[in-house]
């Protein structure tokens, strides 16, 4: 395959085919049709269903099969090589026949994407395969030679279920997706429910994990939620009826219930949408209950880890599934994950529900805790005053983590108040207490419902100190940007001259550009990549049936070209210009010639991502009036600035439980924080320790002090001097058919599913 030898440029390296299998049963295993090893399109219709994100089978496509056949699958929902469930596969019989068309084909290397059910079949497939082809030999099917040049079969899984019902993985391909259908359909509802008071019950799949059912009720602020691994007690039905109704006396006009598919009490009975809906008739008998029923770039790099793994593997290495953990493709045993599935349904199975949630694993663990840390209210006390702010430009995502600081702080016991407008407001006394049910319905509102400026605290911090004292402020947690952390930095310093200023401090960091160090990823980024994906989608779908043409696109980011970068992997771009990679013009002309070269054949749109500050000299006009000149009497191009369309609209799935995660993780470190530094009837706290930016780095929250992080910033350009998505870059490049190369996964390194946690005095906890 091309993808091969353009991903290890080696001398004398081998060139494996390798097959794309999207099924339940390996049922296309025993199709004979051509396009199983990409020499002509598959027999299938499909219809376009365009995702949020990047279609995890279709990006995995473009790496493998045919270029021009395939190279605008990445905007296509399902999967274009088919899905289907085989019971011969099952069968000694259906296996051998399945052995005897992958030697016709020269295939030993299989890359299956689907549920447990596939990747056993496949495993067992593989455990076969020697005793397979010596009946072959025997049968007179194949001769020694193809047995001896065939006589290794290497398998990687890749988990295709948007139930997220698979262990060892954070997220499996569609889960992401299906969440985004859900929110839809969620956000829809709740503004219709505006103008009169109702109850929606909403079911949504999941027969054996709750996973879209808590997410989602965490994302939009559900009242109830019912899912497998968590059956209510004896009387929840009564349980539930007072908790919506404390819900409408504090005003709200609107109650949501999620159903998992497969909800079910103490007893193993049945939790269904229609008993939900019953229940709810009983307690507002006067009101309509609707019920509903939902049917619902990390992709890219899951499937080039996949090729890679193959490519590694030996006739003695085990199989593997490519999992997703935190913001990292890597390697685990297949077989241990598959075990540890069936290990959950077995727990369920005989009533041990506390230990199925700890075998799902830390991610879904974590989101448990979260909602009911958020879902039911504690007696509210004032053992301390904490002050909750946004700086800096708005984020999507930033009301869902103050509406989750909010409510965990006065679970926690806290008086919490409401600063305005950022640092500028503060120094203003734009201070206001926040109750409960002052953020009801915040978590799916774009924006800062709090209000946001870029103002620092420098020159007001006299000010600043002074409203600390009169509203007597024992704590502070700012959400934002680059502005947040240079904000709390010079808090920090004025601490000497204030002691007002001496409390603890976190900030939780929430930017469409991502550029804040200390953090991987920022509240905003997810939401503000798709809506760059889905203008890009939009933009390239608006040139078919046209001629060739080549759309140039500038993102926001300032000096970071995260979006640029990531934007343009998800949305299958040629390239993309950045300040952290520097370009010439003989880089232009090179990916002018590159494009000329590609429009001579059938393809008849490119891409171009440009970061709004990449070169000063290279702006988007020169780029699109160079491509324009260029490309004459091949392609014509079109410019398009997207600006702040990308930090406004409602946020992610993502960015929501994001947002809500990460500051109610920040709230628990603050009452911890509160409780070490309260001495002889005050809050004191002044050291290195108390001031903190709390960042996911890898797989973990992490809570770094503020002044550790000055050696690792560009305070010039605004970034991390470090970047782990730069690594992506060869990625995008080869799945728009450069050459070059990409080694950057986690390259023999095979992890196992029962990882040691961190310790709480590491101050981090896995997502």
């Amino acid at each position: 395959m091309k993808f091969a030898t353009q991903v290890r440029e080696e001398p004398n390296q081998p060139v494996l085919p390798i097959i794309v299998s999207t099924v339940y049963k390996q049922q296309s295993l025993f199709r004979q049709s051509e396009y199983s090893s990409g020499i002509v399109a598959p027999p299938y219709s499909v219809k376009h269903v365009p995702p949020r994100r990047a279609s995890a089978i279709n990006s995995f496509s473009i790496s493998c099969l045919r270029w021009l056949r395939f190279c605008m699958l990445v905007f296509q929902g399902g999967t274009v090589i088919g899905s289907a469930r085989c019971k011969d596969f099952r069968t000694h019989e259906g296996r051998l026949k399945a052995a005897h068309n992958l030697v016709q084909k020269g295939i030993t290397n299989l890359c299956v994407v689907g549920g447990d059910g596939s990747l056993t079949g496949a495993n067992l497939f593989r455990e076969e395969w020697s005793g397979l082809l010596a009946e072959l030999v025997q049968q007179g099917l194949i001769d020694e030679e193809a047995a001896q040049k065939y006589s290794a079969l290497h398998i990687v899984g890749m988990v295709g279920s948007i139930d997220n019902d698979f262990c060892g993985t954070d997220m499996t391909i569609g889960t992401d997706s299906a969440l985004h259908r859900i929110i839809e359909v969620v956000d829809a509802i709740m503004t219709t429910a505006q103008s009169h008071q109702r109850t929606f019950v909403l079911e949504v799949m999941g027969r054996h994990c709750g996973y879209l059912a808590l997410v989602s009720a965490l994302a939009c602020g559900a009242d109830w939620v019912l899912i497998p691994e968590m059956p209510p007690e004896d009387g929840w039905e009564e349980k539930m009826c007072q908790k919506l109704s404390a819900t409408r006396s504090r005003g709200s006009r609107l109650n949501i219930i999620i159903v998992a598919e497969g909800a079910i009490d103490r007893h193993g009975k049945a939790i269904t949408s229609s008993i939900v809906k019953d229940v709810s008739t009983e307690c507002f008998q006067r009101e309509r209950i609707t019920v509903l029923f939902c049917v619902c770039c990390q992709a890219s790099r899951m499937g080039v880890e996949a090729v890679l793994a193959l490519l590694e593997t030996t006739a003695n290495t085990a199989a593997y599934v490519v999992s997703l953990c935190g913001n990292q493709s890597v390697r685990l045993p297949l077989m241990e994950c598959v075990q540890m599935t069936q290990e959950v349904q077995k727990a369920m199975d005989e009533k041990r529900f506390e230990e199925a949630v700890r075998l799902r694993g830390s991610s879904f663990e974590n989101n448990l805790k979260t909602y009911k840390l958020l879902a039911h209210r504690k007696p509210e006390s004032d053992d301390f005053n904490v002050a909750v702010l946004n700086v800096g430009a708005p984020a999507a995502g930033m009301n869902a983590a103050v509406r989750s600081a909010v409510r965990v702080g006065i679970s926690e016991g806290h008086k919490m108040f409401a600063v305005s407008d950022g640092f500028e407001g503060f120094s203003k006394g734009q201070i206001r207490e926040i109750k409960w049910a002052d953020v009801g319905g915040w978590t799916g509102q774009g924006g800062s419902l709090l209000g946001t400026k870029r103002t620092l605290p420098a020159k007001h911090i006299d000010k600043i100190a002074e409203q600390m004292r009169k509203y007597n402020i024992n704590a502070l947690l700012v959400i934002g940007g680059f502005e947040a952390l240079l904000g709390i930095m010079e808090l920090l310093a004025a601490r000497g001259t204030y002691d007002e200023l001496c409390v603890p401090m976190v900030m939780v960091p929430a930017t469409v550009s991502n550029n804040v160090p200390g953090s991987d990823l920022s509240i905003g980024a997810d939401t503000a990549l798709n809506a760059i994906t889905d203008t890009c989608d939009r933009i390239k779908q608006s040139a078919s049936g046209t001629k060739h043409r080549v759309f140039i696109i500038e993102t926001m980011g300032g000096y970071c070209g995260y979006l640029a970068s990531v934007g343009g992997l998800a949305a299958g771009a040629d390239a993309a210009y950045i300040f952290e990679e520097p370009f010439d013009i003989r880089d232009l002309q090179s990916n002018v010639e590159h494009l000329t070269e590609k429009m001579k054949t059938s393809i008849q749109r490119g891409l171009v991502l440009r970061n709004e500050n990449s070169n000063e000299n290279y702006t988007t006009d020169f780029i699109y009036q160079l491509y324009s000149e260029e490309g004459k009497g091949v392609f014509d191009c079109r410019k398009n600035v997207l600006g702040h369309m990308q930090q406004g609209g409602a946020p992610s799935p993502f960015d929501r439980n994001f947002g809500t995660k990460i500051a109610a993780k920040a709230m628990q470190w603050i009452t911890k924080k509160l409780n070490e530094s309260y001495r002889k009837g005050r809050v004191f706290a002044n050291t290195e320790d108390s001031a903190c930016l709390l960042g996911m780095r890898w797989r973990a929250m992490v809570f770094q002090p503020v002044v550790q992080l000055k050696d690792k910033t560009d305070f010039v350009h605004r970034i991390p001097n470090e970047q782990w998505w730069l690594k992506l870059r060869p990625l995008m490049k080869i799945l728009a058919k450069y050459k070059t190369s990409y080694d950057v996964s986690d390259s023999g390194q095979l992890e196992h599913v029962v990882l040691n946690r961190p310790k709480e005095s590491e101050a981090m906890a896995a997502i």
